[in-house]
């Protein structure tokens, strides 16, 4: 069944609308995190489910043994409408999300690095521009949010080989130990899959500016003490390791 053109035109103030009264509600309801069973929902990467999700998870149960977390596979194009329509919670991305009534706060400094096998035929521990371009790599589909590196190769008119397009970051240990292949990560992750896998991490070489992740959640959701304690939680638990 089509919405009908009445219907699309209305979905916006009724959305609002609805969301305001759902604010309203919350901000009169208590929220006692040791004994609640409230589920939360947030969006993330299969990056950062990797990097962040155990730190996390971890910190929320020591709080709040009984809460449920439900991880939304992040897709970049749709969390402003997610977050505008209560369908999560938060989110956290490296891209920046400027729309109106959205609040943020950075909770990680990042950077990026060439991942590869340890026993690459023809790069060693150092990576110039010609190894680079003339490697075969391996990309992650832009929907995950991290394309800083692929915005910096495109003004300077680089253009790589790629082999490989995957939807998800969790798979590349594995395809980089059994190929010649390399692919650009933040620090964060590479560093820890250089510790479970024969991997290295070189730094790229070209100039990518460090960036930032971030927490981002709707404004007006802050008047929940259930939603500012998840807020808070998930900030607690990155910076306080860092």
């Amino acid at each position: 069944m089509e919405p009908t053109f009445t219907a699309i035109q209305l979905y916006p103030t009724l959305r609002d609308s609805l969301a305001q009264i759902d604010s309203t509600l919350e901000e009169n309801r208590e929220f006692v995190p040791r004994s609640s069973h409230r589920r939360f929902r947030l969006a993330l990467t299969d990056l950062g489910e990797l990097a962040l999700l155990p730190r996390i998870l971890s910190h929320m149960h020591t709080e709040a043994p009984n809460v449920e977390l439900e991880v939304i596979a992040l897709e970049i194009d749709k969390v402003e409408e997610w977050l505008a329509a209560g369908k999560v919670n938060a989110v956290i991305c490296s891209r920046p999300i400027t729309a109106s009534g959205v609040e943020h706060q950075i909770i990680l400094r990042e950077r990026y690095v060439c991942l590869l096998n340890r026993h690459h035929p023809s790069i060693d521990d150092h990576l110039s521009l010609e190894q680079f371009m003339d490697a075969k790599h391996a990309v992650v589909a832009a929907s995950s949010g991290h394309g800083l590196a692929e915005d910096v190769l495109a003004r300077l008119g680089l253009k790589r080989k790629v082999s490989l397009v995957v939807p998800h970051f969790s798979i590349l240990p594995r395809v980089l130990q059994k190929s010649d292949l390399v692919v650009i990560l933040p620090q964060q992750i590479a560093s820890a899959f250089v510790s479970e896998a024969p991997l290295k991490a070189l730094e790229l070489p070209f100039e990518v500016p460090p960036f930032d992740v971030t927490l981002y959640w709707q404004a007006h959701t802050s008047r929940s003490p259930a939603q500012r304690w998840f807020c808070k939680s998930i900030i607690n638990a990155i910076t306080a390791e860092d």
